[in-house]
């Protein structure tokens, strides 16, 4: 199957910065919602996530937006995700990480008006069924609603002892104390945003200081700081039982970066300086 060339992206608010990038639509939007993924070579792990989206029907509910941070694997060649029902694929080429990532697409979409944005990883450990869930979230009126393996309802299987003592004892204590609300599982992926959150001028999301891991904690705590309405969701995260664990964060040196941003978080240096 052949494919439309990529575009080069624009966004017309000159005041958010966000990285160069390439995008093609593959459809007109169907949905005030979108579903953006973040991946980058992610192989074989997000085709057969998107195919049980597919399978689910995930694919008429919501956008499903491919935010592709380089991946060299073929996993997101156009004519492969056209096939899978995906919506658009937006390929980031300028400078950062998840983070720059994450404001590329995030911008694309509001640019385009959506309601609500939902991001999930694309390493199939999230259960994608629960997508639906987050949709009537924002529906009800959520700001911000964060998936949790560890409330009634959701499920960890195969953590990592390590992670698991991390996320409960360090990561989520620290981010509800500057949230000013208890949150269980906060290293989490999968959230949902509403448009007005995003877009509130105590917000600005599109800033070049979110390059890395910083900006999924800077709005885990700046919802609740701002009294906008929030609300965890069970979901189930299955780590694979055997071979490598899908991560973003690889070494020690990512360890400590992630560090650095959980306390500089909490010190509120993220915040807007108006």
């Amino acid at each position: 199957m052949k494919s439309d060339p990529l575009t080069r992206g624009h966004i017309s608010n000159a005041d958010w910065n966000v990285p160069e990038f390439d995008y093609i639509a593959f459809r007109t939007q169907r949905s005030k919602y979108c579903l953006v993924i973040p991946v980058i070579n992610e192989g074989e792990r997000l085709t057969a996530q998107l195919k049980i989206m597919a399978e689910l029907g995930h694919m008429n509910l919501v956008d499903v937006i491919i935010a592709d941070g380089g991946s060299t694997d073929g996993s997101t060649t156009p004519a492969a995700l056209s096939q899978l029902g995906v919506a658009a694929l937006l390929v980031k080429r300028g400078a950062g990480k998840l983070s720059a990532q994450l404001r590329t697409a995030y911008a694309w979409a509001l640019d385009r008006e959506y309601e609500g944005i939902i991001t999930i990883d694309g390493n199939g450990k999230d259960s994608v069924d629960t997508v639906p869930r987050f949709i009537d979230a924002l529906e009800s009126g959520v700001d911000y609603a964060q998936a949790s393996r560890f409330i009634q309802g959701g499920k960890g299987i195969n953590t990592p002892p390590i992670r698991w003592l991390a996320v409960r004892l360090i990561h989520a204590p620290m981010l509800s104390l500057a949230a000013g609300k208890w949150l269980t599982d906060t290293t989490q992926g999968f959230r949902g945003y509403s448009a007005r959150y995003l877009l509130h001028p105590d917000v600005q999301p599109f800033r070049s200081v979110f390059s890395s891991y910083e900006l999924l904690a800077y709005l885990t705590v700046r919802a609740s700081q701002l009294g906008f309405t929030v609300t965890e969701i069970p979901t189930c995260r299955e780590y694979p039982a055997t071979g490598p664990i899908p991560t973003k964060i690889s070494s020690i040196s990512g360890v400590f970066e992630l560090m650095g941003t959980l306390l500089a978080t909490v010190a509120r240096r993220f915040h807007p300086k108006h």
